[in-house]
């Protein structure tokens, strides 16, 4: 019985000790997030023959992915361009605006200690993102106006 109730209190012991450095996670994710964004902001890909590749599907097969234009986006975003943003990728920027409010959520979560239902929680989110994601490939390869605008 001794030997279960110490690994009852080793496993307690590192749960607690994960619970006192609740904002790692998040800092850790806002670090790379920083990381990332300072690379696109000196590299400007809206300028070809930059250090970020071109996007290998629309390499390969010359259409556009969902993601396509999404380095650009975030470059115009970062510079206050948001027409600019939404021109490279709508899609995108909204998802990006829907994963800020995901990250809040899931941060104030750690910080109160229980879990804060958010929208990535409801039923249909896994199909919702599916379908717009899939809509958003099939209309910006449509060569037809006005889809034809969609193309990066």
């Amino acid at each position: 019985m001794s030997v279960a109730v110490g690994a009852a209190d080793r496993v307690l012991g590192t749960v607690q000790t994960v619970s006192r450095h609740k904002v790692a996670g998040p800092a850790s994710i806002l670090a790379g997030v920083a990381a990332v964004g300072t690379l696109v902001w000196f590299a400007d890909p809206t300028t070809p023959g930059g250090i970020i590749p071109p996007c290998p599907t629309n390499a390969l097969l010359h259409i556009n992915c969902p993601g396509c234009g999404a380095s650009r986006a975030v470059y115009c975003l970062l510079h206050g361009d948001l027409g600019g943003a939404l021109h490279y990728n709508a899609v995108g920027v909204v998802a990006l605006a829907f994963l800020s409010v995901a990250f809040v959520t899931y941060t104030a979560g750690l910080w109160r200690g229980r879990r804060v239902r958010g929208w990535q929680h409801l039923r249909y989110t896994p199909t919702a993102v599916l379908v717009v994601t899939l809509t958003w490939f099939v209309i910006r390869n449509i060569p037809i106006s006005p889809f034809d605008s969609l193309k990066v």
